[in-house]
């Protein structure tokens, strides 16, 4: 019974020792447990101060952030705004280059028209002189035809200028104008010119050319209103009697008259002192 009891008593102590160990153990443990919370809790601590640190970084990182974006619009919106301006600048910079070519073509079409006008006024100015030179030359020849009307009528003894003949209205008789400047003078032509209408022409009346004017395309014949010649009469040119065209009477006055050609290309061919023959 003693031993039993001993062994109880025994095991009772190895328990208590076990316990007393175990729960030694657990303290330390739990001191442990405790320091790591205590050490723990230090960390969660710094963690809550960085995180708030942390926070408040990010509070201004995100209103940094608001500003940069708003920074970035704005840059945005300036060059937008930028690049309006530069496509306005180079539609207009186009433009004004665009009438710029065009001033330069217009220019350019300006200075032709001016040369052609230039050339033209030059060719003028030279025609003009040749129109003068031709002028002198034309009055140089009526001087010579008035010189051989001179001529003619001094040898016929007319005493009237037939290159100042007036033309009258059809069916009447042409005047000399020297003749109607004095009124006695213009009595008798009258009456000459009265008789002369009155004496028919006869068929087949011979005369000849006295002056010929290639110009002013007539011819002056010694047959007048003395023969009965009238205006519209037809004389036939010969040479070697074989006729080269014909005339019509345009200006008549007493001894000669004044005859156009009927065809143009015998005035090549005419000659002074050819045969003309009346063809009533």
């Amino acid at each position: 019974m003693a031993d039993k009891a001993k062994t109880i008593t025994l095991i009772l102590v190895l328990v208590i020792i076990v316990s007393l160990g175990l729960a030694g153990m657990s303290l330390l443990s739990l001191q442990k447990e405790q320091a790591k919370s205590a050490g723990l809790q230090e960390e969660l601590s710094e963690v809550k101060v960085r995180l708030k640190s942390t926070e408040s970084e990010l509070e201004k990182t995100k209103k940094s952030s608001l500003a940069l974006e708003t920074k970035l619009k704005e840059s945005a919106d300036q060059i937008d705004a930028l690049t309006k301006e530069l496509i306005a600048e180079k539609t207009s910079k186009e433009e004004a280059l665009a009438q710029a070519q065009q001033i330069r073509a217009d220019l350019d079409l300006q200075k032709k028209l001016r040369s052609d006008l230039e050339s033209k006024f030059s060719q003028a100015q030279t025609e003009g002189k040749k129109f003068q030179g031709r002028l002198s030359e034309l009055e140089s020849q009526k001087s010579e035809l008035e010189q051989k009307i001179r001529e003619l009528e001094e040898k016929t003894g007319t005493g009237v200028e037939l290159g100042k003949i007036v033309v009258a209205h059809e069916g009447q008789e042409m005047v000399p104008a020297s003749v109607m400047k004095s009124p006695a003078k213009s009595a008798a032509a009258s009456k000459k010119a009265a008789k002369a209408t009155l004496a028919p022409a006869a068929v087949g009346l011979e005369g000849k050319v006295l002056v010929i004017n290639k110009e002013y395309n007539f011819v002056v014949i010694n047959l007048g209103s003395k023969e009965g010649v009238k205006v519209d009469d037809l004389f036939s040119i010969l040479q070697n009697n074989m006729s080269i065209g014909d005339v019509k009477v345009e200006k008549v006055h007493e001894t000669m008259a004044a005859a156009g050609f009927v065809d143009e290309k015998i005035k090549t061919k005419v000659k002074e002192g050819d045969k003309v023959i009346s063809k009533k």
